[in-house]
């Protein structure tokens, strides 16, 4: 039966995509409020595209949340980040709907996930019921509206999905109703010179150009005096009714003299190709500025498959003595659009801005292989680890090291390596590889320690240090004192933290019995609901054991009553 209902989905997503479109009357909204959206699809995130919308949920959690069709679900899954408590449901027309940064699950799902958390005593879990298991109807309670996860403020996560690819396609094409007749903002405009003989406005670097807006509402750009191969980067947002959010945009495209040199829009993309995420932005400015420019040129390693139309990678040849005339587009699903026309003139002019070359002894192959020592410790990048070759600032030493600046995107995990064996043995337990930010405050990566040589993996480069922790986690009761009544308390909660390597493990037990306490590491709190298990006993006794990452454990022990 199962062969069968996936061979139905398959040709249910076939028939859709021939045609071209998207069901406009399949599905609900999974809100029974005004869709007012704090995040679009495809919007601009640290190394990712985000995969669905964000719906505001007026700045509280507990808001019902329904299922958008009928279906079955085929996951949940309970984290401490990404998309904290997730619900996925499958629909027979093809598609997925995901639910994320949940508060709670409905009754249904909540006895269900939390019987798995008490078999595996586990908060975070990740389970797949069979196909037809745990069904639900349009429009049925699934879950209440919340904050956990990675999330930064109360919202629902909500994304639409292939059944099949597991592509996710942007939830506004399948009629969900946003109030939008909000035009685009391109706030600010960049041209680069693309080649060693390229000047713009006699820069061979990057150069912003200032525009105004014009009587029709679109905008006309400085005259630009250029010579060589060039490129058009901008910084632009989208703006819905009702909302003052910077969200990301739909569209955009290029043409020069009329013919189209870049159109890509954010109707689709694969998990796989989202960290490319860091060949359409100008990653070293936003390294140095924290603002991402959008390139409307293709380069090295870029593998997105967003782009509908492409001319010669989007670069544009400029020789001397001719005009031309460029025009970028922005533009939101409901055709909202900001138009900037760019005048170019070909001049070969004197160059007064060279470009700047930063040389180092060391230098990266791309796709190749590099292996670097730094005396006490050493970096290894696999090859593709970088989109484009470059020298790299290496600086040596015995516990710190620093492999370049966070302006140069990693696309895969490289390792670091320490020696550590000058350290007795008691002192290596207590070590770590930590990465220092930029007040040098120390940040735990996960360590394999194996005769005295530490080894860790991540993709950010930076500082990096060995960083030693002795101090044992904090716990304090927060919203309750030791031997007090708790007769008309819903829940008791627990304060926890650790500074340096942080929390890694905890464990609680009432009465000796394991229970399930949630833990938020945002707030440092573990949580647990009276409801989960009445217990025959007037004096309960808590104990409560936390781990960080380094083995240092603290134990609170504590009592209280309840009839």
């Amino acid at each position: 039966m199962k062969k069968i209902a996936i061979g139905f989905l398959f040709l249910s997503v076939l028939m859709l995509r021939a045609q071209g479109d998207y069901p406009q009357d399949a599905f609900r909204p999974p809100l029974d409020i005004p869709i007012i959206l704090a995040g679009t699809f495809g919007e601009l995130r640290s190394n990712h595209f985000h995969s669905g919308i964000d719906i505001k949920t007026q700045q509280r959690e507990g808001l019902p949340v329904n299922a958008i069709g009928e279906g079955t679900v085929t996951r949940i899954k309970v984290s401490l980040w990404g998309y904290g408590k997730v619900i996925y449901i499958a629909h027979p027309n093809g598609y997925t709907s995901v639910y994320g940064h949940l508060q709670k699950f409905s009754p249904k799902i909540e006895e269900y996930i939390k019987k798995i958390q008490y078999q595996k005593k586990s908060f975070e879990v990740e389970v797949f019921p069979d196909y037809g298991e745990v069904k639900v109807d349009k429009g049925e309670l699934i879950a209440y509206s919340g904050n956990t996860g990675g999330s930064s403020g109360p919202h629902l996560h909500f994304e639409i999905r292939s059944s099949i690819s597991e592509k996710p396609t942007n939830p506004l094409l399948y009629g969900i109703d946003v109030p939008d007749a909000t035009n685009p903002i391109l706030e600010k405009l960049f041209i680069y010179p693309l080649s060693e003989n390229s000047l713009v406005n006699q820069s061979q670097e990057k150069v912003q150009v200032d525009f105004t807006k014009q009587s029709d509402g679109t905008f006309l750009a400085d005259k630009v005096n250029a010579i060589g191969k060039i490129g058009v980067g901008f910084i632009g947002f989208d703006r819905q009714d009702m909302a003052a959010n910077r969200n990301g945009i739909y569209a955009a495209s290029l043409t020069v003299n009329g013919k189209v040199y870049t159109s890509y829009d954010f109707e689709s993309f694969s998990f796989g190709e989202t960290r490319y995420i860091n060949t359409l932005i100008d990653y070293e400015h936003l390294g140095r500025y924290r603002q991402r420019i959008q390139k409307c040129f293709k380069t090295p390693g870029n593998y997105l498959s967003i782009y509908n139309e492409l001319y010669n990678n989007g670069i544009i040849e400029i020789r001397e003595g001719l005009s031309y005339n460029i025009t970028l587009l922005i533009e939101d699903l409901q055709g909202n659009k900001a138009q900037l026309t760019i005048p170019v003139e070909g001049n070969k002019e004197e160059r007064k801005v060279a470009k700047e070359n930063l040389k180092t002894d060391y230098y990266v192959r791309a796709k190749k292989p590099n292996n670097f020592d730094l005396e006490g410790a050493k970096v290894y990048f696999p090859a593709n680890t970088f989109y484009e070759d470059f020298y790299i600032d290496l600086k040596k030493g015995k516990d710190t090291v620093t492999v370049h600046t966070n302006t140069v995107p990693a696309h895969r995990n490289f390792t670091l390596t320490f020696d550590a064996s000058d350290y007795s043995p008691e002192e290596q337990k207590k070590l770590f590889i930590a990465r220092l930010d930029a007040k040098l405050r120390p940040s735990h990566l996960n360590t394999y320690k194996r005769a005295g040589i530490f080894t860790a993996r991540t993709r950010n480069l930076g500082t990096y240090t060995l960083a030693k922790d002795t101090v044992p986690p904090v716990i304090k009761t927060k919203n309750f004192k030791e031997k007090q009544w708790l007769n008309n308390y819903k829940y008791l909660s627990v304060y926890i933290s650790d500074d340096l390597s942080g929390v890694d493990t905890y464990t609680a037990t009432l009465n000796g019995e394991w229970i399930l306490m949630e833990y938020e590491p945002k707030r440092n709190t573990l949580t647990y609901n009276f409801d989960d298990r009445i217990l025959d006993k007037k004096q309960c006794v808590l104990k409560v054991t936390v781990t960080d990452n380094v083995g240092n454990q603290n134990t609170l022990t504590t009592s209280f009553y309840r009839k």
